[in-house]
């Protein structure tokens, strides 16, 4: 097997990292269906990331910098507080629902390169077009599999260009386009009469602002690359600050914009971006820029999917080597990197690619696999919440960099209580079939979702009970777990023969 260290022998600066955390969280897919709900949108997403992004950023940094030495991401937070099979169930969710969630993204990506043309009829219908998304979908995933085949040094330069050219600026655009817009006499189409606070009492509203929370989703998954930065206790934590701070901005100010142009009842979920961003360049008789937004936008969409595709693999992998997965799984190329799960990977998204031959539609494809998503990272980020404080007390004394509170833990019970409760009720109000879905029944709705989140969780447990000692890699770097002693290792390795044990007292 290559010697994995060489992935591991670039260096991530603050900023790198930072714009990784965007690429990784940020899409500007997610706009449309929030500028529908004209001022309240902006509640939502403050509301969301109050009770979420912000509890998740924290928790993740602490985590991160308290394990910046030791590898394993969640599988290391998660297995410190609650042994190896929790830990192993949260490292498989998190690879796992970034492997059904591709689809869900590349679907945008699809809509983004069909707008590439002039005719906009013409290209309305291509977006629509299953088989044309199904091609686009698969051709852009595995360009951005076999750049993560190149290593991290590839990843993070392609990431950070894609994610500055393919979200940042566009999205940057898209805010000064709605500033030009409304102050130059443009018709506002946004209904201005909704109210900033949205009655919360109502069911429909709750279920919103508790869908909003998984807009803010992979903040920690930069915590594999923890070992990847200079001074991991320092600047781990602010990297993830300055993605929080610059995440929130892109969501509010964009949604705003988008919802000037384009009115409530004529949003698509999968083409109203574009659409928005060819309004608005018709307005300003820039209908020449539409194809260089357009690819622009799907170069993000690569950048996002990239910085998936590198980082829960990665963590999978390196977990994978200490026994956890067999050794077909740990298979390296010359680079270090984690080829055969990323191969497996691309089967599976593949397969789910297919699917858009039989569902109703791309929409309601792109709808169900994205609820599926995030019932999955839901469990997730619940058992991430939960060992933050259940380390508090199991390893008082353990030197925490960065810490949620200087004394005590009662901040981290409100910060880490927060997000549990936050993504619990998440997480129930995940089953709500939205009334703006067709072509899919009740049934098919909770089956897909009841019967897939039970499969994806039980079958870490089943892959743990069939673990050999030959699973494990010789040069795997997973340090022990802190209840793991010397002495308990040793016996696990080279127990004491029957006829040498000690004689009874």
């Amino acid at each position: 097997m290559a010697n994995s260290t060489k992935s591991t022998a670039f260096k991530l600066s603050v900023m790198t990292l930072a714009i990784m955390n965007v690429a990784a969280v940020v899409s500007l897919r997610g706009l449309p269906a929030e500028a529908t709900y004209g001022l309240s949108s902006a509640f939502y997403y403050l509301f969301a990331a109050i009770v979420f992004l912000i509890p998740t950023a924290l928790v993740a940094a602490e985590l991160a910098a308290m394990f910046s030495s030791k590898q394993g991401g969640v599988f290391r937070w998660v297995g410190e507080a609650m042994g190896t099979r929790t830990g192993f169930l949260a490292i498989f969710l998190q690879w796992v629902e970034s492997t059904i969630w591709y689809p869900t993204v590349l679907t945008f990506g699809a809509v983004a390169i069909a707008f590439i043309g002039m005719n906009e009829v013409h290209d309305m219908g291509l977006a629509s077009n299953k088989l044309y998304t199904l091609i686009v979908v698969l051709a852009i995933y595995w360009i951005a599999t076999f750049i993560s085949l190149k290593g991290l040094g590839w990843v993070g330069k392609v990431s950070k260009i894609g994610a500055m050219v393919g979200t940042i600026i566009p999205a940057g655009l898209l805010i000064v386009f709605g500033i030009i817009y409304i102050s130059t006499g443009g018709q506002n189409q946004m209904d201005m009469s909704q109210s900033f606070f949205p009655d919360l009492s109502k069911f429909d509203n709750l279920v919103l602002a508790s869908s909003i929370f998984l807009f803010y989703a992979g903040m920690e998954m930069m915590g594999v690359h923890v070992m990847d930065v200079k001074n991991p206790g320092k600047n781990y934590p602010k990297a993830i600050f300055i993605g929080a701070l610059i995440t929130v901005l892109i969501f509010v100010l964009g949604t705003f914009a988008l919802g000037l142009v384009i009115p409530a009842k004529d949003i698509s979920l999968t083409q109203s971006l574009l659409v928005g961003f060819d309004n608005y360049l018709h307005y300003l008789h820039l209908t020449w820029a539409t194809p260089v937004i357009a690819i622009a936008l799907a170069f993000g969409v690569l950048a996002g999917v990239l910085t998936w595709v590198a980082g829960p693999s990665k963590g999978i992998f390196t977990v994978g080597r200490s026994g956890y997965l067999p050794p077909f799984f740990q298979k390296t190329n010359k680079l270090g990197v984690q080829k055969n799960i990323l191969y497996v990977q691309g089967g599976v998204v593949t397969l789910l690619g297919l699917l858009f031959v039989v569902m109703p539609s791309v929409q309601s494809f792109y709808q169900i696999l994205s609820q599926l998503t995030v019932l999955l990272y839901l469990i997730m980020y619940m058992l991430m919440f939960a060992s933050a404080i259940v380390l508090r007390y199991k390893m008082p004394k353990e030197q925490r960099p960065f810490r949620i509170g200087k004394g005590g833990n009662g901040l981290l019970w409100f910060v880490g209580g927060l997000g549990f409760c936050g993504s619990l009720l998440a997480f129930i109000l995940s089953f709500v079939k939205p009334g703006s879905i067709a072509g899919i029944s009740n049934g098919m709705w909770f089956g897909v979702l009841i019967i897939g989140a039970a499969i994806v969780v039980a079958t870490p447990f089943v892959i743990y009970a069939m673990r050999k000692p030959s699973w494990k890699d010789p040069a795997a770097q997973i340090e022990p777990f802190h209840w793991e002693t010397p002495a308990k290792l040793a016996a696990q390795v080279a127990p004491v023969p029957e006829g040498d044990a000690p004689a009874a007292k």
